[in-house]
């Protein structure tokens, strides 16, 4: 079977992840946390005592920044120059140090070279910003997760605090505001809904409610 390419995007915290890996093992797809690869650039320019802002400085060690995808237990892990990094790139300071690395050209060349690759060899779920629009323009079927940032946060604070993060909601929430504006004004591939997208509030859904109404949109486009 030829492979396929479902593209999930949204902003942060609207369950683009969860659902996406959920659905990946009932399809038997590959899925691939687009997110988790910029995290791990700006893991490890912070790690380098690089400025995020410092576009330049960036730009200079990213031929030094090897990135591997791997499953083990049936979860993705990240590693990061031999690292397994996997749950050092989800705190609110590496999160906002991705958002702006993101915004480079350069940054964003590299790992798009490498998630297109990984979407022409495998079927493949893939979440992020720009999958869509730049990433898989072509993809079988586009999706465009959001919520009330409000909701959003309350999430993304939750998780934080379950993983034993010490976080308000009020810090949780301003991060991600500031995110959602930084991810939707960048120069390049900004946040946003692909024309032929189908567009999902998840607010007032449970997660099982949302992945099952993910899980309509892709049979109703591929017949899978």
């Amino acid at each position: 079977m030829k492979s396929v390419q479902v593209a999930i995007d949204g902003p942060s915290g609207a369950g683009k992840s969860t659902i996406a890996k959920e659905l990946s093992k009932k399809l038997g797809f590959v899925y691939i946390d687009t997110g988790a690869m910029y995290r791990a650039v700006g893991l490890y320019v912070v790690n380098k005592g690089i400025s995020i802002h410092d576009e330049a400085g960036v730009v200079a060690v990213l031929d030094d920044i090897d990135i591997d995808i791997y499953y083990k237990d049936e979860l993705q892990h990240i590693n990061l120059c031999g690292e397994d990094v996997t749950h050092l790139i989800r705190t609110p300071e590496i999160s906002m140090a991705a958002s702006k690395v993101s915004s480079y050209m350069k940054v964003r060349e590299k790992l798009v070279d490498m998630q297109r690759k990984l979407g022409e060899k495998y079927s493949v779920i893939m979440d992020g910003r720009d999958i869509g629009t730049c990433v898989l323009p072509n993809a079988n079927v586009k999706i465009y997760l959001t919520a009330d940032v409000k909701v959003r946060a309350k999430r993304r604070f939750d998780e934080l605090i379950e993983k034993g993060q010490d976080v308000t909601y009020e810090y949780v929430l301003s991060d991600m505001e500031k995110r959602d504006y930084d991810d939707s004004h960048r120069e390049h591939s900004p946040l946003r809904r692909a024309d032929d997208a189908i567009e999902l509030d998840t607010a007032d859904l449970t997660l099982e409610e949302s992945i099952a109404a993910v899980r309509r949109i892709i049979s109703e486009r591929t017949g899978i």
